[in-house]
């Protein structure tokens, strides 16, 4: 795998012109992403009622830039052929290129989401940005850590301890994440008749941005043997997510002739419900 950049350029959070508004959007993040906020998400955007083309999707991260990735500043869609280029040029399977191709594609929330939830286009805390376990403590692993008392549920003896509603070794699947795009996608998928889609690649799209814990070192108290495996996969997948990220311009209607099979091997042939 061709990395573009030295390994110690990606995630820098202390530098660059883009950098406010990284930590402003973090800002939000950490002091909006309450369990109560996370449950009303999940009810309001897993309605599974909007019918839309994968590459129709696709194209619509043309019109994205995530605001809180300090690597990157081209339109998300880029970032996900970088990523799908890089598996393929490293002959990984075809359902990993697939993943690498969409792990993103939950971003289109954007696209009937809004300033208040932070799903916009303006407004992404609730759409992008390394996520957490809500319901227990924050831990200072969290990109800017020193935002974490201004999350609501920090004060509230129900939920700022160290395992706070969860039972130990509880395993990160029954666990609540803070809203985004991983877990947008992969619960649209999982509604998806046609999905095969292994759980490897499932796994990668669900935990990709759990950076606390899949790097951080994070929710010991709260993972499970399973976890462990899913870790090794996460970790696999994340050196194509992260060291992959170039300027190099990439043409969605030149890769999909390519990906377009794998995609309909894997998704099948129909829209997919968001």
């Amino acid at each position: 795998m061709a990395i573009s950049q030295e390994v110690d350029q990606f995630r820098n959070y202390d530098q660059g012109d883009a950098i406010a508004a990284v930590r402003e959007n973090y800002r939000k993040m950490r002091t909006n992403q309450t369990v109560e906020y996370v449950q009303r998400m999940r009810t309001k955007y897993l309605t599974y009622d909007r019918p839309m083309d994968l590459w129709d999707a696709m194209a619509s991260l043309n019109d994205l830039v995530d605001v809180s990735d300090p690597d990157l500043d081209l339109p998300n869609v880029q970032h996900l052929i970088q990523s799908a280029e890089a598996i393929r040029s490293d002959n990984r399977p075809d359902w990993m290129q697939l993943v690498g191709l969409i792990h993103d594609l939950g971003k289109v929330m954007y696209l009937w989401g809004s300033d208040e939830d932070g799903t916009s286009q303006n407004e992404q805390w609730g759409t992008v940005g390394d996520v957490f376990v809500v319901g227990c403590r924050l831990p200072d692993t969290c990109v800017y850590p020193e935002f974490n008392d201004l999350n609501a549920d920090m004060h509230d003896t129900r939920y700022n301890t160290e395992l706070g509603m969860y039972a130990p070794g509880c395993g990160i699947d029954n666990t609540l994440l803070a809203w985004g795009h991983d877990e947008y996608l992969f619960q649209v998928l999982s509604n998806h008749k046609t999905n095969l889609i292994p759980e490897e690649g499932m796994v990668m799209i669900r935990y990709h941005s759990f950076y606390p814990w899949h790097t951080g070192g994070s929710y010991q108290q709260l993972t499970s043997d399973r976890d462990d495996q899913y870790k090794e996969w996460i970790l696999d997948f994340n050196r194509y997510d992260l060291y992959t990220k170039s300027q190099k311009i990439f043409d969605l209607d030149e890769v999909r002739p390519y990906y377009e099979p794998i995609a309909k091997k894997y998704l099948g042939e129909g829209p997919i419900f968001f």
